[in-house]
């Protein structure tokens, strides 16, 4: 959501803030500000872009600062809600990201007692808070501040005149890049990395105090202490690197990201996940969790594990399973999250834990929050994802959990050889996919001039479905929804007609018969069909109206190159739309509130 960033060195700190804030725009946002400390803090924010602030804010001088970009939640994008957020003395500056659930009662509490409100904000209430508190130690201010507020945040505090930023969270990410004389402060990695690669990640309850020349960490008023890290990638792997777009790169890097991944898991001396271990444990029954694509990667995931390893499995929601699931004790449970920082993914992980369920984490982000509550974690190691839109992420999902069901699969050798050396073939046959892109461009042409599109799948490729119709709304803003090809009969062929295509995924499998079924029902309702078909298939191709030909592969590893020629379908839509693809509206890669 929200991007934070803070620094304090030898440096003038306004270009650095506006470095920082460049690198954490795939957060989205809507609005961003700088605040610069000296004698006094000054100022500059509005409901712009960071290249508009860069050219419009003054110059604003002194070496420590703070800075942000707003993904609106309480009031409306605009000059005043835009952070950061001052006190009434304008002493005391404060960026944040999360969400106060108890503003309302607070900012009533504190106008009664004489403060003045600028904002309709709920973070306005945390410097004001602050100002109440404090009596010369900024520290203490924070602390007591904190204690009232019942809500989740990552923020930064600085005091005018003061030679330290203090920093603390909870439930929101935040990171310590550590330099020489100098330090600075991000809710994620990228922020810094033109800067320094060491890093210190803040845990839930800390409050950090950072000197140019030190960090001290307190959890509950005693002082801790934090590992500091060394980033494995580079500024460079965070570039477009001659791309039009970083959903396009990213795309693109998707052979790289498969063969490297496999590679490192293939090599190693024991398997990245022990399921005999929680077999002993008496737990027979899987469960999968997660949200938005993950989810998608989790629904996958339940038909691979009843195809090798033939146990119970359920996939869910994380937002749903917080209110409506079962945590049964010995479950296993495997959560899936790009980010490691999913609000709803992280709330339903801790009650997991608390309800005796080993939890394991699949994840991007080294060091991150899910990391560090799960029993056991598994980095997809995929590199950076700027694009808000989950793409190479998704596939390195799709990775582990393929590797970890192939380790314990239940089948006999020779299947379990021929599954191995076909997913040793994936990044090549993704690169067929990438190669044909040109076609799926022209298709991409047809499909952006229509308003609905419905996308279907049977199977191991409905989540596809799903998937390829979330990647069209995110990034071309036209309305798609995706459904199991048999539930298209129960509602939506009321919608069907001239004016609304379906995108059909086709696979060599149990399902191919009923599928073009499907697609002879939907032409006969006039709909035009856009099939995704596996080489040689030339019967749908006789009944489609266009066509997107894959390479042949095992119907289990069909998700993979089905997923690629959506996400390159959905972004030459977008591109043929002129949509702002990598920061699509409303939209953010990292969802740190419910």
């Amino acid at each position: 959501m929200c991007g934070i960033v803070g620094y304090i060195g030898d440096k003038q700190a306004q270009p650095v803030l506006l470095d920082c804030l460049s690198l954490l725009e795939y957060r989205g946002y809507d609005s961003c500000g700088i605040a610069v400390s000296s004698r006094s803090i000054e100022v500059y924010k509005d409901a712009i872009r960071v290249a508009a602030l860069k050219k419009a804010a003054p110059k604003l001088s002194g070496k420590i600062g703070i800075g942000h970009t707003r993904w609106a939640t309480h009031g409306a994008p605009s000059q005043l809600n835009a952070h950061p957020h001052l006190d009434c003395t304008g002493r005391i500056a404060v960026v944040h990201n999360g969400i106060i659930n108890n503003y309302q009662q607070l900012r009533e509490q504190l106008i009664g007692e004489g403060h003045s409100f600028t904002s309709e904000t709920d973070t306005e209430v945390i410097p004001h808070l602050i100002e109440k508190h404090y009596q010369g130690d900024i520290i203490k201010a924070v602390e007591a501040a904190l204690a009232e507020i019942d809500g989740s945040y990552a923020i930064i505090v600085m005091v005018a005149g003061e030679p330290r930023l203090v920093a603390a969270r909870k439930d929101s990410p935040m990171v310590i890049g550590i330099g020489d004389r100098e330090k600075f402060i991000a809710s994620d990695v990228p922020a810094i990395l033109n800067f320094t690669n060491r890093v210190i990640y803040l845990e839930d309850g800390d409050i950090g105090v950072i000197t140019a020349d030190s960090v001290k960490v307190k959890q509950h008023q005693a002082e801790v202490t934090r590992t500091e890290n060394k980033i494995s990638w580079t500024i460079e792997d965070a570039q477009k690197s001659g791309y039009e777009h970083f959903m396009l790169k990213e795309i693109h890097e998707q052979p790289r990201v498969i063969r490297d991944t496999l590679a490192g898991w293939m090599s190693a001396p024991e398997p990245i996940l022990d399921l005999e271990a929680v077999r002993d444990n008496g737990a027979e029954a899987m469960l999968m969790l997660a949200c938005g694509t993950s989810y998608h990667a989790a629904l996958v995931g339940k038909y691979i594990v009843q195809e090798l390893l033939k146990i119970p499995v359920r996939a869910e929601l994380a937002s749903e399973f917080n209110y409506y699931g079962q945590a049964l004790a010995g479950t296993m449970a495997i959560v899936l999250t790009q980010s490691g920082e999913t609000a709803d993914t992280l709330r339903a992980m801790k009650r997991l834990k608390e309800a005796g369920c080993r939890v394991v984490a699949i994840t991007n982000v080294v060091g991150s929050t899910a990391s560090r509550i799960a029993d056991q974690t598994i980095y997809t190691r995929a590199g950076p994802e700027i694009s808000v839109a989950a793409t190479k992420s998704f596939i390195a999902q799709l990775m582990a959990l393929y590797w970890i069901m192939l380790s314990y699969a239940k089948i006999d050798a020779s299947r379990l050889s021929s599954l191995t050396a076909e997913l040793r073939q994936l990044p090549s046959k993704v690169q067929e996919v990438l190669d044909n892109q040109d076609r799926i461009a022209e298709c991409a042409k047809y499909l952006a001039g229509f308003k609905d599109v419905f996308f279907m799948g049977r199977g191991i490729n409905y989540p596809v479905a799903l998937e390829g119709a979330l990647k069209l709304k995110e990034i071309s803003y036209l309305h798609a929804e995706g459904y199991a090809a048999g539930e298209l009969k129960h509602g939506p062929f009321a919608l069907l007609g001239s004016k609304t295509p379906v995108v059909a995924i086709v696979a060599q499998d149990n399902t191919h018969e009923p599928i073009v079924t499907s697609i002879k029902e939907i032409k006969a309702r006039h709909s035009p069909v856009l099939a995704v078909v596996p080489e040689g298939d030339d019967s749908v191709e006789e009944l489609a109206d266009s066509v997107i030909v894959v390479p042949q592969v095992e119907p289990l590893f069909s998700p993979v190159v089905n997923t690629v020629a959506l996400q390159l379908l959905a972004y030459y839509t977008a591109l043929q739309r002129g949509c702002p693809i990598d920061f699509p509206r409303n939209l953010a890669k990292s969802v740190t509130v419910e």
